[in-house]
C-alpha cells in the first residue's frame, strides 16, 4: 500500500511537472525570505544547557551572588615593577571603555594589598625584607635622592665603599653587582634591560607570581555574533599596543578564559571556512558524477537539495526560534544526508532507464521500487535524530528536532521535486547497465563465499570484544581544543600553577564558621591542593610582622624623603661617574676568586664599557 502511495504522488509530479516546480519555487522562495528575515544565531553557550537542571540552578544562583568574570588579561613582564606599571596603565585605559567593558577589576590589587599585602609573607620572609631595608638605608637615601642613572651608579659607589671599610663582605653584595652588570650588558648589547628594586630587596629570584599580574574583565558581548566577545579581544589588544606595553614596560598581554577561547575556536572556523566549503563542493560534486554520470541528472538533484534546504531551515528557525552553536551543524547534516536521498532515487531512475526506454515509465518503476527503501532511510535518520529531543542538553535538543524534520523535507523533495525536474530535463536514455563492472568479479566472489566470510567476521568481532574493557573515554574538553592558540595555551600554563585557581571548585556555605570547618575537612582529602576561604585574607602573626614593618619604617622614614633632589644629570656628569663607578669597582681587596670577586669583575667589565 506504501509502495502505490509513493507511485501515485511520483505519476502525479511527472504528469503535472511544471505545475510541482512552480509550487516548489513558490515554496522556497517564501521560506526562504522568512528565513533571511527570521534568522539569528545564538552563541551564549550557558543556553546549550537546560536552566532546568538542579546543578545548573546552582551554577546560575552562585554566579548572581558571585558575579564571574570569563575574561582574564594576563600579562607578565622581566620585573615587578615594570608588569605593575604596566597592568595599571591598561586598567585605566580599559575603564574608560564602558561601550566594551562593563567591569573591569585587579584581584590582589588596590588600596588594602597596597598597605597590608607585606602581611601575608611568613614572619620569617617579612622579617629578611624588613632587614634588608634597614641595612639598605643609605643606599635607599642617595637613590631618592637622585632617581637618576647617576644616582644607581652612586648606589653602588656607596656599596664598594662599605666593602673597602670592611662593613660589607664583598660576598654580600655579589647579587646587587651581578643584576647590575646583567642589566649594563642587555643595554650594551641592545637588549631589552631592566633592573628590579623589589627582586634585589626580597633577597632571592623572583617568583613567577611576582612577575605576573592579571586583569579581569566584564565584556559587552554579541550573541548575535559567531564571536560574542570578538569587540573586547580586538580592544584590549588594540589598547595594549597603543600604550606600547611590550616596547616601554616589556610587558606580553595575553588573553585567556571561556570567552576569548570560545571566540578563538569559532574564529579557526570561520578562517578555514572556505577551504573547507570547496573541499566539500568538490567532494559532493565527485560523488554525484561517480554516481549519475549525467549532468541532467546532477541538476535536478542540486535543485532539489537547496529548494529542501531552504524550507527545511524556516520549519528549524519557526520551531526553535534562532539557531545555537550545536544547531547550526544542521546545514552540513542536511546536504550530506538529504542529498543521499536524491541520489538513490536516480541511481533507481537510471537502472530503470536502462530497461525501460520511455522516460514517464522508468520514473514510475524507480518509484514502486524505492518507495521503501527510500521511506526507511528517511524514517530513520529522523528518529535517530529525534532521539536527541529527551535530552536536558539544548544544544543537541534543538538540533534533534530541526534535523530530524529536515530528513522529511528531503525525503519529501525526492519523490516529488526531483521526478519533475528529471521529466522537464529529458535526461538521454541509459545505453550501458548501472554499476562497475570491473567489480563485478568482486561481487561474484564475495557471493560464493558468504558464509566463510560471514562466519570471519564474527569470529574477529568476538576475539575483539575483550579489548572493549580497556576503552578509555576522555572527559576533558580542553583535549578537543587546539593548544597551540593563544588563549587555550594562556589557559593551560595558567592551569599548571595550584595558585592560579584554574582547577578550582567553588563550595558555598552559609556562614564562615561552617566555611572554614569544610575547608579544613577539604584539605585532608589527598586530591585537594589548597582551601581559601575569607579566613585565608586574616594574616596571621600580625603584631610580631608589623613590629618589624615599624622597626624597617622608623629606620628608612628620613632616608625615603630627602630634603632636595639632584638635578638631572648631563652626559658629561654620567661620563664621569661612570668613569668613578669602574675604578671604584677595580679596587676590590685581592684575594682567592670569590662569588663576590666575579661579580666585581663583571660589573667592572660592563661598566667600563659603558664609558
Amino acid at each position: 500500500m506504501w509502495t502505490r502511495f509513493i507511485a501515485r504522488i511520483v505519476a502525479l509530479c511527472v504528469g503535472r511537472p511544471w505545475l510541482v516546480i512552480a509550487l516548489a519555487m513558490a515554496l522556497t522562495a517564501g521560506t526562504g525570505i522568512y528565513a533571511k528575515q527570521h534568522f539569528a544565531i545564538h552563541t551564549n553557550i550557558y543556553d546549550l544547557i537546560s536552566p532546568d537542571l538542579p546543578w545548573e540552578k546552582r551554577r546560575q544562583q552562585f554566579v548572581r551572588d558571585f558575579p564571574q568574570h570569563d575574561f582574564l588579561v594576563v600579562l607578565d613582564a622581566p620585573t615587578p615593577e615594570l608588569v605593575e606599571q604596566a597592568a595599571a596603565k591598561l586598567v585605566v585605559a580599559l575603564q574608560v571603555h564602558p561601550e566594551r567593558f562593563r567591569a573591569v577589576s585587579r584581584p590582589g590589587a588596590g588600596r588594602f594589598f597596597e598597605q597590608n599585602g607585606l602581611l601575608f609573607g611568613s614572619t620569617e620572609e617579612v622579617r629578611r625584607f624588613t632587614q634588608g631595608l634597614s641595612r639598605a638605608d643609605a643606599l635607599i637615601g642617595t637613590l631618592a635622592g637622585d632617581p637618576s642613572f647617576r644616582g644607581s651608579l652612586d648606589a653602588l659607589s656607596l656599596v664598594m665603599a662599605g666593602v673597602q671599610r670592611g662593613e660589607v663582605k664583598l660576598d654580600e653584595v655579589a647579587r646587587p653587582m651581578t643584576m647590575a652588570a646583567e642589566t649594563v650588558e642587555a643595554v650594551l648589547a641592545d637588549r631589552p634591560a631592566s633592573f628590579s628594586w623589589q627582586v634585589l630587596a626580597s633577597g632571592g629570584p623572583p617568583q613567577a607570581s611576582d612577575l605576573r599580574r592579571f586583569i579581569q574583565v566584564d565584556p559587552v558581548l554579541d550573541f548575535s555574533s559567531l564571536e560574542p566577545g570578538r569587540a573586547a579581544t580586538n580592544a584590549v589588544a588594540q589598547l595594549a599596543s597603543e600604550l606600547k606595553l611590550g616596547t616601554e614596560n616589556q610587558t606580553r598581554v595575553r588573553q585567556t578564559g571561556l570567552i576569548p577561547i570560545v571566540d578563538d575556536e569559532f574564529a579557526t572556523i570561520r578562517d578555514h571556512f572556505g577551504r573547507n566549503a570547496v573541499i566539500s563542493l568538490v567532494a559532493v560534486a565527485a560523488i554525484l558524477w561517480l554516481a549519475l554520470r549525467s549532468v541532467r541528472v546532477m541538476l535536478p538533484v542540486v535543485i532539489g537539495i537547496i529548494a529542501g534546504l531552504a524550507v527545511a531551515l524556516a520549519v528549524g528557525l519557526a520551531l526553535v526560534g534562532a539557531l545555537n552553536l550545536i544547531s547550526v551543524t544542521f546545514f552540513a547534516l542536511f546536504v550530506g544526508l538529504g542529498i543521499d536521498f536524491g541520489i538513490q532515487f536516480s541511481v533507481r531512475y537510471r537502472a530503470e532507464r536502462h530497461d525501460h526506454a520511455d522516460l514517464r515509465e522508468a520514473l514510475l518503476s524507480a518509484a514502486r521500487k524505492a518507495a521503501v527503501p527510500l521511506s526507511l532511510a528517511a524514517v530513520a535518520i529522523a528518529v535517530g535524530f529525534s532521539s536527541f529531543l529527551p535530552t536536558f542538553y539544548r544544544g543537541l535538543s534543538e538540533l534533534g528536532e530541526i534535523a530530524g524534520a529536515g530528513m522529511i523535507i528531503a525525503f519529501i523533495a525526492s519523490i516529488t521535486l526531483l521526478p519533475a525536474l528529471l521529466k522537464v530535463l529529458k535526461p538521454p536514455p541509459e545505453t550501458r547497465s548501472i554499476g562497475f563492472t570491473a567489480l563485478a568479479s568482486v561481487d561474484r566472489a564475495l557471493l560464493r563465499h558468504r558464509v566463510p566470510i560471514v562466519i570471519t567476521t564474527i569470529v574477529v568481532v568476538t576475539l575483539a570484544s575483550p579489548l572493549l574493557l580497556f576503552l578509555r573515554f576522555d572527559f576533558d574538553p580542553n583535549h578537543l581544543r587546539n593548544p597551540a592558540v593563544e588563549s587555550v595555551a594562556t589557559y593551560l600554563e595558567l592551569r599548571s600553577d595550584p595558585q592560579t585557581g584554574a582547577n578550582a571548585v567553588d563550595v558555598v556555605e552559609q556562614n564562615l564558621a561552617r566555611a572554614d570547618v569544610t575547608a579544613r575537612r577539604l584539605s585532608a582529602v589527598p586530591q585537594v591542593g589548597s582551601v581559601k576561604t575569607l579566613s585565608s585574607f586574616i594574616p596571621g602573626d600580625q603584631d610580631e610582622k608589623l613590629k618589624l614593618i615599624r622597626d624597617a619604617a622608623g629606620t628608612i622614614e628620613e632616608s625615603l624623603s630627602p630634603k632636595e633632589l639632584e638635578g638631572p644629570p648631563s652626559d658629561k656628569d654620567v661620563i664621569n661617574d661612570l668613569k668613578a663607578t669602574a675604578a671604584g669597582l677595580r679596587l676590590r681587596p685581592a684575594g682567592a676568586r670569590s662569588a663576590g670577586r666575579n661579580a666585581a669583575f663583571r660589573a667592572t667589565v660592563a661598566i667600563g664599557r659603558g664609558r
